[in-house]
């Protein structure tokens, strides 16, 4: 206990030298737009540090309401502590700016490096520069036409047909009257894509997919690691977590915990990767991991970083979208009808491979990217100036600053998807070709953000898209897919790095007819 009269001391320092510093550098900066009157009350040295307490757990939807109700502007600036600023924006032409046409000024940066850093390391997600162009043209190898057939055809059709169907097949054929027939839908979703990402990436399977759902100490720290990270980012006074972190106390000895035994399996993924490629001398299939080893990457700790990574994107988001996607079904049916039909079509054609099949279910594509447009899987995706730079709307940009784009407000912005923007509605990613069959337009990237856009755009998403189109056939030829929630309850949209659906997703599972 004798450290914190040195703790409180050294906060008072920092704030001290922080309102100086931003009190002296307050010059004259370009002309700009109207300040959003929405936007929180701010106090000096504090910012508006009680606003973002109070919405602490509804912080998607709190900055979602801002920059939709303003009349002039989808831009916003959050005053935080100690002089620092966040942009948040909704605006398409200034998403175009930071993620193409000024690329280089807007990175990932260090606010973030040191926030994700103890769990995600130097991972593609968390790195600029050299590192990240040598993970991302090294991870490229993975999304051609050849891996994806193989992707699909081979690991997540063996999963399908050997865990996830018969798992769902048992929950709907319960005879015990003191069984439930109901399951979690969402954690079903997460433990099937775990070891999807697992086996296509790392050759590992880690059989979370079991009849018995296994709880397992990994896939609680992981979640662990990563809300405790996220909830770092957006710390409102960020010097606490650090604090706390010196100390070992509280959430910091947690993460500490957590990403202990994170890390811990990443490593020996990669041991046994290791051992693999030293007793062979030609691999049937070479993997992400196999890459990056013979590559000549022999740091341990950053090839397990690069494990970690792609484990949340491929753990985490194509689940949550999938949840999401299920839940939308069920309160459209006249959807769901069309989903269905044209499961059957495709696979009533002779001679066609799975992967065939998928690319073309067309109206399935465009209820996923409907469906992603409400609920993204990824909320919100922020970057740090790495110098000064004005913004088209004319927004000063001080290096250093945080600039955020609110996936999450920008598929329910009325400027960019029309009065309807409400609608859960496939056709608005549809028309009919000349023959009336179905033909899927897609949008500006920089309007529909799901996948990011520009030089980092996500290398994984068609990927993503077969394996969910794959996931939707395979249940929805069998089963209906039934929320047990009340009449009327619609769930809570949350997140951290990636959404979730609060509290899981309940369901009942019934035979097709």
């Amino acid at each position: 206990m004798e450290l914190l009269p040195i703790a409180y001391f050294l906060l008072f320092l920092a704030i001290l030298t922080w309102f100086l510093a931003t009190t002296r550098s307050s010059s004259s900066t370009p002309k700009r737009v109207p300040p959003n009157t929405n936007t929180p009350k701010a106090y000096p040295i504090i910012g508006s540090i009680f606003a973002i307490a109070a919405n602490k757990h509804r912080r998607i939807h709190w900055i979602s309401d801002i920059l939709l109700s303003s009349p002039s502007s989808s831009t916003f600036t959050l005053r935080r502590s100690l002089g620092s600023r966040q942009i948040f924006t909704a605006d398409p032409a200034i998403v175009h700016h930071i993620l193409k046409s000024n690329f280089p000024t807007y990175q990932k940066g260090p606010t973030l490096n040191r926030a994700l850093g103890d769990f995600l390391g130097d991972g593609i997600f968390n790195s600029d520069g050299d590192n990240w162009k040598f993970q991302r043209q090294l991870s490229s190898h993975e999304f051609n036409t050849r891996s994806l057939r193989n992707f699909v055809e081979t690991v997540v059709d063996a999963e399908l047909s050997n865990r996830l169907i018969p798992i769902l097949s048992a929950t709907c054929n319960h005879t015990n009257a003191n069984a439930t027939n109901t399951c979690d839908l969402q954690d079903i979703l997460q433990r099937f894509a775990f070891d999807n990402i697992c086996k296509i990436a790392f050759g590992y399977d880690p059989e979370y997919l079991l009849p018995s759902l296994p709880t397992t100490t990994f896939a609680k720290a992981f979640d662990d690691a990563t809300r405790i990270s996220s909830e770092r980012f957006n710390s409102a006074v960020p010097l606490v977590w650090k604090i706390k972190k010196i100390l070992n106390i509280g959430s910091e000895n947690r993460l500490r915990t957590a990403v202990s035994e994170v890390r811990g399996l990443a490593k020996k993924i990669v041991e046994e990767k290791k051992r693999e490629l030293e007793e062979k001398k030609t691999l049937q299939s070479v993997d992400l991991l196999s890459r990056f080893l013979v590559s000549g990457q022999n740091d341990e700790s950053f090839v397990t970083d690069i494990v970690i990574s792609f484990i949340l994107a491929g753990r985490d988001t194509t689940s949550a979208a999938l949840t999401w996607f299920f839940w939308l079904l069920a309160s459209h049916p006249h959807v769901e009808e069309e989903v269905v039909s044209e499961i059957i079509q495709k696979n009533h054609v002779d001679g066609s491979s799975v992967y065939e099949e998928l690319k073309d279910m067309v109206y399935t594509h465009a209820a996923l990217c409907e469906s992603m447009r409400l609920y993204p899987p990824v909320p919100v995706d922020t970057k740090e100036a790495a110098n000064d730079d004005v913004l088209p709307d004319g927004t000063f940009v001080k290096k250093g600053t945080r600039l955020a784009y609110h996936i999450f407000a920008m598929g329910r912005s009325e400027r960019i998807w029309g009065a309807d923007w409400a609608d859960f509605r496939p056709e608005r990613w549809l028309r009919r070709d000349g023959e009336g069959k179905w033909a899927f337009v897609g949008v500006d990237p920089y309007s529909y953000t799901v996948f990011q856009a520009g030089p980092r755009v996500c290398l994984g998403k068609e990927m993503a898209f077969l394996q969910m189109k794959r996931v939707v056939a395979g249940i929805l030829r069998e089963f209906r897919v039934v929320p047990a929630v009340a009449e009327g309850v619609v769930p809570e949209y949350t997140g951290y790095l990636t959404s979730l659906m609060k509290g899981g997703f309940p369901v009942k599972i019934e035979k097709r007819r």
